[in-house]
Order: C-alpha cells, then structure tokens, then sequence
C-alpha cells in the first residue's frame, strides 16, 4: 500500500500534489487543510484520511477528527496534528499513546519535516511532513510517501515541492 503524507496545506494544493496523489493507494493528512476545496481536491484522486488542524474551521472539524486511530497491513497508526516529537509530546498526546502503543506516530503543526524513532515507546516511528503549503516560516514545501507492507513500513521518502513563495 503506497501511502502519501501531507499537512498544513493552509488551503493550496497545486498539480505537483496532485500528480504525487494520483501514484497514492491512500492520502493522509495531518491537519491545517485550510479549506474544504483542499480536502475534495485530494478525496477526487484517492481514498483520503485526516484529522483537522487548529487553524481549520467547523467545515473541516466535521468531517475530521481531531485524532484518528487506523490499522492498515498490521500496523498501528495514530494521527493528531499538534503531537510534538519524541521526548517532547504533550500530556494528552502522551497519555494516548501510552494507551494505544502504535506502530506509527503522525503529526503536523511544526511545518518541520521529520521522521525518528521513539525508544520510549517501543521504537514506534514518528513522522511530520512539513508544510506543503504556501502559508508559514518554512522555506520548502515538503511531504512523504511510503509503503505499508506486511506489518512493516517501507521506502521512506520526503518530497520537496519547492519554495513556499508564491513569486
């Protein structure tokens, strides 16, 4: 299963995205859509999941969670947008993933790309795909792909889609 991972798109999506989609078996987002027409443009090219984002409104909030459990080829999957990292997650993200144990940690918010290993909690993988929008600090938009295949997670890839400006 080829997974593509988005967040904080802050209401863009180019063809770039689009064409990245359309190679996806599923898209997931973690969070900060920015608009509906975010979310029906991925959702037209593939299954979608998510969870919303602070800055997302009450369009998005119901049709997202804020946190979202899945399984999908054996492995355990947690998203939230606002979850923090290794050593640094927030009470309530803590405690939830205490709870739970996944696999496979997701979050955004940061607009900084990062993929790690938590040791904590049994050597669970932790991924954010940065910004792959146009709206924040960052200087390059980016996600990730990867595969899921019999409980293991494979050929992990970050994708710059370029500067964030728009000129």
């Amino acid at each position: 299963m080829k997974i593509l991972l988005l967040s904080d798109t802050h209401g863009y999506v180019d063809d770039v995205i689009i064409r990245y989609a359309m190679q996806s078996d599923e898209i997931w987002h973690a969070g900060d859509f920015g608009n509906q027409n975010v979310s029906q443009k991925l959702a037209a090219c593939k299954p979608l999941i998510g969870v919303y984002g602070n800055i997302d409104g009450h369009d998005i909030r119901q049709s997202f969670p804020e946190m979202l459990l899945i399984e999908r080829d054996g492995i355990k999957v947690m998203m939230t947008h606002i979850g923090g990292y290794p050593g640094h997650y927030p009470a309530k993200v803590k405690n939830l993933i205490a709870s739970h144990l996944p696999d496979l940690f997701i979050c955004g918010h940061s607009h900084i790309l990062k993929v790690s290993r938590d040791p904590g909690f049994n050597n669970m993988l932790c991924m954010n795909p940065g910004a792959a929008g146009r709206s924040g600090f960052h200087l390059i938009r980016t996600m990730l792909r990867f595969d899921i295949e019999s409980g293991k997670i494979l050929n992990v890839e970050a994708i710059e889609l370029g500067k964030r400006s728009v000129g």
